[in-house]
């Protein structure tokens, strides 16, 4: 069997075409476009990187990006005065606070400190404590989950009553996706370092999400034949045959696993552009809150 590929990077385009359409349409009658603000601090070369991204997308589409860089040693006071400043900005609809931050900042405070209306990462404790609890219903969804499930939706998986894996438990995928795939009726297992007989477990999925961030971990015999897999992870691994020295590959064995499943999302170009286009939605979102 060779795995049906989850196009990402097409779905995700169809996805910004859309946002695109609609920017354009309420800056025609409000005169105004929706606005996302990006806080960095410190150096680190990927969070630049992806700071650099997103505001590059943002403008793609019709949106404002508002780039706010802090030095490394900022306080917790610095930091959270930008937040609050931010929230008191009508021309901003979303706040991100770039992770990680420096060790020396509490970053359960910060994101706290983010407007629940401007959440657009889906971070705040409201947000996360709202998509968790049956019967309510957060204002934003974390992107990285959200363009999972759109994945899933957009390839006509059926969740309902499936069996879904979720291996990792990170407040950023695990625990939030394991939520939303609850929500849509699935029956759901949480895996991590300290189930006994991953490979077990895993090889009983429907749905298969991987995000635990270690390169090639999901063998081909650790998945249900036909089994849709959702691989979050992205790893650097050596590769001299490369100019940058280096290749990006998934959680899971893409190799092996192309041969058992029966849909698989390839990595670059599979939930990597739906975060981008998840946190443009929940932008926009935000934005028609206010008009």
């Amino acid at each position: 069997m060779t795995a049906t590929l989850i196009d990402g990077t097409a779905i995700a385009a169809d996805v910004r075409q859309s946002i695109a359409a609609r920017v354009a349409e309420l800056s025609a009658a409000t005169g105004r476009k929706p606005g996302l603000a990006t806080v960095l601090v410190g150096e680190d070369p990927a969070s630049q990187a992806y700071v650099r991204m997103k505001g590059k997308n943002c403008l793609e589409v019709g949106m404002e990006s508002f780039s706010y860089k802090l030095p490394a040693d900022s306080t917790q006071e610095e930091v959270e005065g930008l937040v609050r400043d931010l929230n008191a900005n009508p021309a901003v609809n979303g706040i991100l606070v770039q992770l990680p931050l420096p060790k020396h900042l509490d970053e359960e405070a910060i994101l706290g400190a983010i407007s629940l209306e401007k959440d657009v990462d889906g971070f705040h404790p409201v947000n996360i404590g709202r998509l968790v609890m049956k019967g309510r219903k957060p204002l934003f969804i974390p992107c990285t989950p959200k363009g999972c499930m759109v994945l899933l939706e957009r390839s006509g998986v059926k969740l309902e009553g499936a069996n879904a894996v979720v291996l990792g438990r990170s407040n950023i995928v695990g625990m939030p996706v394991a939520a939303l795939l609850l929500h849509a009726n699935a029956t759901v297992t949480t895996c991590h370092s300290r189930s006994k007989d991953l490979r077990a477990i895993c090889s009983e999925a429907d749905v298969l999400v991987a995000a635990v961030g270690r390169a090639g971990m999901v063998r081909g015999d650790w998945i249900k034949p036909g089994a849709v897999v959702i691989d979050v992870g992205v790893n650097r691994v050596d590769d001299a045959s490369r100019k940058s020295g280096y290749r990006l590959v998934g959680d899971v064995n893409f190799d092996e696993a192309v041969e058992v499943a029966g849909m698989i999302t390839p990595v670059p170009g599979g939930v990597g552009p739906m975060t981008i286009a998840m946190l443009l939605q929940n932008t926009l979102d935000a934005f028609e809150r206010t008009v």
